[in-house]
């Protein structure tokens, strides 16, 4: 589905759901264009304030969960630039690339892979030069751009971007980006194993930064070529691999769920065998229902020995495991030398920023005492990038100003993310927390002074109540770790 047609209303305007989307996170400083100044650059983007805070907190999330609450997994932070025999052995110098084509007719570039299909020998009508004309498509795909069957041939572009390592330009010290945060957890699989004293089955993680020359970048900061992972790599037996594929491809999908994120909108999809990856035993998507249809958000694969194996045979160390109680089938001994498998759960923290966005994201009719509507992020709390708000009823009260801010380095000496906001009116100021996800403002007012007390106003219901100002610190820190 073309991301331009899914649309929600807001009274008599009717946008694009992605294009409102684009346009709350430059206002509200969510995500903005890279070197917007100088025209941009396309497919890098900046985070801004309430962007940078919405991502960390999403990964500091996901490593609680994933590494924090776990005696099973550890988490390490791996170079960037790493050797390329790596990538040689791991298949990505040779391996990792995409079919590249140029349209005759439009010069437009893009992968075949992506290309909108149609049956081979069908005779489709396009635009050229002003006239409409028939072609057959013999290759079973057409142009994504116009239509066209006028295609060059294919061919494959490695996807990795290159440079080099020292003062010199040469092939001699050609490095590489990283497109993956995965292989550092395999190279470092004894490092970890020996140094921790771990048993498979444990888990490795890793968050980062990974980058991928793509061919067609698309959907805003969906696809990219700069674009942040968090990855885990779940060691264990041979026999074991299906039963953690399983645990994990469930888990991982819960963990959305419990983030607030609507179910209906989600779904668990396995591979078929022919779209399988050539190291994979099986894979799971955990696909979004994003305004352009379903697409993937994280992967949770099978992936046997093949990475163990690759780099064991390439740099001629050791991988292997050994286990003094696995029963040796060689000798019918106990004591065995054996490759873990890997079920790996990868998911793409950048694309989970969008996700949340898109799934808190609504617009509510306008009503009495609000004409034109509200729009609110209803973010789960604990990924809001701003906790409370804390709004003085009076700005040129300086009792209620001092109070306020007395209030707010309450929040932030106890590591709660507080905002204050003295200009406009009330109402106004609530209405640009509602549309920055954040779930309560607290208002100091005239009767704070009388009996101690302030209003709490909570965003998705907005009912407000009275709490003492002596408890607001204790209050909030309670609804954002109960929620």
């Amino acid at each position: 589905m073309n991301e331009t047609k899914k649309t929600r209303k807001t009274g008599t305007e009717e946008l694009p759901l992605m294009q409102k989307i684009v346009a709350l996170c430059k206002r509200r400083g969510f995500v903005f264009q890279s070197s917007e100044i100088y025209g941009g650059l396309k497919s890098a983007y900046d985070y801004g304030p309430l962007g940078a805070e919405l991502k960390r907190n999403i990964m500091a999330e996901w490593w609680r969960t994933m590494v924090h609450e776990r005696e099973d997994v550890v988490g390490i932070d791996a170079s960037i630039i790493m050797s390329p025999k790596v990538w040689e052995a791991s298949g990505h110098v040779s391996g990792f690339a995409d079919p590249l084509v140029d349209c005759l007719v439009c010069r437009a570039r893009f992968r075949a892979d992506k290309a909108p299909q149609v049956s081979p020998g069908e005779t489709v009508e396009y635009r050229k030069e002003g006239k409409t004309i028939k072609g057959v498509a013999e290759r079973g795909y057409v142009c994504p751009e116009c239509g066209a069957v006028e295609l060059s041939e294919e061919r494959q572009f490695n996807l990795m971007f290159k440079t080099n390592l020292g003062p010199i330009d040469s092939d001699d010290n050609t490095v590489y980006l990283r497109p993956e945060t995965a292989q550092a957890m395999f190279v470092n699989f004894l490092n970890v194993q020996q140094t921790y004293r771990l048993k498979p089955p444990f888990g490795i993680a890793q968050q980062g930064k990974s980058f991928r020359n793509e061919i067609t970048v698309e959907h805003f900061i969906f696809r990219s070529c700069e674009f942040e992972q968090m990855e885990m790599e779940y060691f264990c037996p041979p026999e074991e691999a299906p039963q953690w594929l399983d645990y994990w491809k469930d888990e991982r999908f819960d963990w959305y769920i419990r983030l607030g994120v609507k179910k209906e909108n989600l779904r668990l999809r396995p591979h078929d065998p022919d779209e399988l990856a050539h190291y994979a035993d099986a894979c799971y998507d955990i696909e979004y229902r994003y305004p352009w249809g379903w697409d993937e958000l994280e992967g949770i694969a099978n992936r046997t020995d093949y990475d163990l194996a690759q780099h064991q045979a390439a740099s001629g160390k050791k991988l292997t495991y050994f286990d003094p109680q696995r029963v040796n089938p060689d000798t019918g001994k106990p004591g065995m030398h054996y490759l873990p498998y890997v079920v790996e759960p990868a998911a793409g923290a950048t694309r989970a920023v969008l996700m949340f966005l898109v799934d808190a994201y609504e617009e509510e009719p306008p009503s009495e005492g609000r004409p034109d509507g509200r729009v609110v992020l209803r973010l789960h709390p604990r990924l809001a990038p701003i906790k409370v708000a804390v709004l003085p009823l009076v700005k040129k009260d300086e009792w209620l100003t001092g109070k306020s801010r007395e209030l707010v380095k309450a929040f932030w000496r106890n590591s709660i993310n507080a905002f204050y906001d003295e200009k406009d009116a009330i109402g106004r100021r609530y209405a640009r927390q509602d549309e920055a996800g954040t779930p309560f403002c607290i208002t100091v007012d005239a009767q704070t002074r009388e009996d101690g007390t302030v209003t709490l106003r909570t965003r998705d219901d907005m009912q407000q109540e009275r709490i003492p100002l002596e408890d607001a610190v204790d209050i909030i820190n309670r609804k954002i770790r109960d929620s």
